[in-house]
Order: C-alpha cells, then sequence, then structure tokens
C-alpha cells in the first residue's frame, strides 16, 4: 500500500436627424388614410406545413467511457473528482488529455490546477450551473498485463444547484439531459456528504427513479454510493465497514433500501484532514486511499479486471520471460 498521508459612437451623426424640441410640442396629430396598412397580404395556402428542426443537445465524441457525478451543492463531488485524477496519475498509471477531444485544452487547464492545488491543500473551486464540465481523458495502467489495458474515460461534473431541478417532476438543463438520454457507458458516482446525508435520502432516490425513467435499469447500471467528508465521522479504524453499513442504514434507509434490492456498491470518502484557517478550509494532511477505492472500482466496472490484476500462475510466468 502507497503512503498517503503527506502535507501538502457617437461621432458619426448628423443634425438634421434630430428633431428639436419645439418639433415635439407641435400638434402631430394626422388621419391615417392607407386603409392597405390594416390588412394582412393574402398568402396561398398549398396545404404543407414545415417541421421545425428545433435545437436539440446532443453529445459528440461517444467513444469513451463516462463517469456522472450526482450531489448536491457543497457535497464534495470535486474533491473526489480532484483526488482520483491525482491518484491515477501519481499512483496507477498516466493520466492524460484525450487527442482530438473538442475539450483537451480545458481538461488540460482544469488538470494542472487540480494537481497543483491538491498539493498546496487548496480544496477545488465548486462547478458553473447549468453546464457539464466534461473532462475527456486517456488511461495508460502502469500494469503490464495484458487485460490491464488503457481506456478512454470522461467525467461529467455538473453544480449541486442543477440536481435540484428534477425534484417533484421537474428536468434537467438540456446540457445534462443530453448525457443521460444519450446510448453511451455511464457510471454513476452518488455523492452525499457525512452531515447532511439525513437531508438527501428521498432527493437521491428522486434521481435513481430519474434514471429509471430514462430506460437506465438500476440492476444493469454501475452506481456507487459515496459517503463524503468522512473524516467528520471520527471513525476511520477497522470497524469502519460496519459503521458505515449502520451509517446509511440510518441516514439513508430509502437509499440503503434500493442499494440492497439492486445490488449497488457503497463507500466512503475522505481527503484526509481539513482545517479552517481563517475562513478557508485547507487540506493539511493528504489521504488518497478512499480516492484509490473508487478509481480501482471504476476500472473493474470499465474493463472488467482490478487494475492490480496480477495474472494467474501461467501469466506471471509468462511475463517474467517477456521483461
Amino acid at each position: 500500500m502507497m503512503n498517503n498521508d503527506k502535507p501538502f459612437s457617437f461621432d458619426n451623426y448628423d443634425d438634421n436627424d434630430f428633431k428639436k424640441f419645439d418639433d415635439f410640442t407641435e400638434p402631430q396629430n394626422e388621419i391615417v388614410t392607407n386603409e392597405n396598412i390594416y390588412t394582412l397580404p393574402e398568402i396561398e395556402d398549398d396545404g404543407f406545413v414545415p417541421t421545425s428542426n428545433g435545437s436539440t443537445t446532443t453529445v459528440k465524441n461517444k467513444d469513451s467511457n463516462f463517469v456522472f457525478f450526482y450531489g448536491t451543492s457543497a457535497s464534495g463531488k470535486s474533491v473526489i473528482l480532484s483526488a482520483i485524477l491525482y491518484y491515477l496519475n501519481s499512483y496507477a498509471g498516466v493520466l492524460r488529455p484525450k487527442l482530438g477531444s473538442p475539450n483537451s485544452r480545458e481538461a488540460q487547464i482544469l488538470l494542472a490546477d487540480f494537481f497543483e492545488n491538491i498539493k498546496r491543500g487548496i480544496l477545488p473551486n465548486r462547478s458553473t450551473r447549468d453546464q457539464v464540465t466534461r473532462l475527456d481523458f486517456v488511461f495508460d495502467p502502469n500494469n503490464q498485463s495484458k487485460k490491464v489495458p488503457s481506456i478512454n474515460i470522461s467525467f461529467l461534473e455538473t453544480a449541486g444547484e442543477n440536481h435540484n431541478e428534477i425534484s417533484r417532476g421537474g428536468r434537467y438543463h438540456a446540457d445534462i439531459e443530453a448525457y443521460l438520454n444519450s446510448d453511451i457507458p455511464l457510471n454513476f458516482l452518488i455523492v452525499t456528504s457525512y452531515d447532511k446525508a439525513h437531508q438527501e435520502d428521498s432527493k437521491i432516490v428522486e434521481f435513481l427513479d430519474y434514471l429509471e425513467k430514462k430506460g437506465k435499469n438500476l440492476k444493469n447500471v454501475n452506481v456507487l454510493l459515496v459517503i463524503s467528508k468522512w473524516d467528520k465521522s471520527g471513525n476511520t479504524g477497522v470497524d469502519n465497514e460496519q459503521y458505515l453499513e449502520n451509517f446509511i442504514s440510518e441516514r439513508l434507509s430509502m437509499t440503503n433500501n434500493r442499494i440492497d434490492t439492486y445490488n449497488l456498491s457503497k463507500t466512503y470518502f475522505t481527503i484526509g484532514n481539513v482545517q479552517n484557517q481563517a475562513g478557508i478550509e485547507k487540506i493539511t494532511l493528504l489521504n488518497l486511499e478512499s480516492a484509490e477505492v473508487i478509481a480501482k472500482w471504476l476500472y473493474h466496472n470499465i474493463v472488467g479486471y482490478d487494475l492490480d490484476y496480477e495474472g494467474t500462475f501461467w501469466e506471471k510466468i509468462k511475463f517474467s520471460f517477456s521483461k
């Protein structure tokens, strides 16, 4: 196991174009005598009604494995995303922007910001509303097994305020709807924080129902419930797994019922020690263990093999001779 804890013009006007004030004081009432202005020109009706093409939002560059983050405002989605990217690029292999993607420059900038800030203990900024932040990458694992290949992976994040739009039968913004309506491989990370989970149980269930309405059978969809800000629980010992089970069962009873019924996955997340310094939360001790768990869950569900797959006995022998 790696060591995860570290600090870390008005110039051209013509006078004749303007009336004087006196001009407006004179009576200007005139009787309009042109009757034609009150009638519409006759148009021959040939019985044909054209159809508007509309402006439907579509997803471009579908050749990827998509990861969709769900979570209300300040739930920790951006922190989890930055931690996953940092783990993949620092310990599990090489993460690089996908060439040819429409937002490769944006991905490069955000990636650099994530990495620079996390090293300085700065938490990432919140997402922009009514916009899908899409990051397209190619991940090259450092595992040399042929069963652990490089993958295209795209992370989709939206502002927490947007997720409130589906409450009570509402709909998402068109840019978000485009991804949920598309026939693309989607993995869902449902994020709720330790301190607000009990307030979001019904919202999470609404989202799961929304996915069902979109034709995404929960029995066949990769869904991971993530309880963020787990460091606030004060429980990071050997009883963590049982404590997590009890927490979800108690605070998220309806969500827990869906998870058990459809055999979905659940875990917790912490970025490490976070302290409030002059009104700003900063990371004082970085921990990537929970980011590692989520990253490996994603890879396994995409590829079908573990990221740290060592191979069978014969595969190990073959690999040793090929070095």
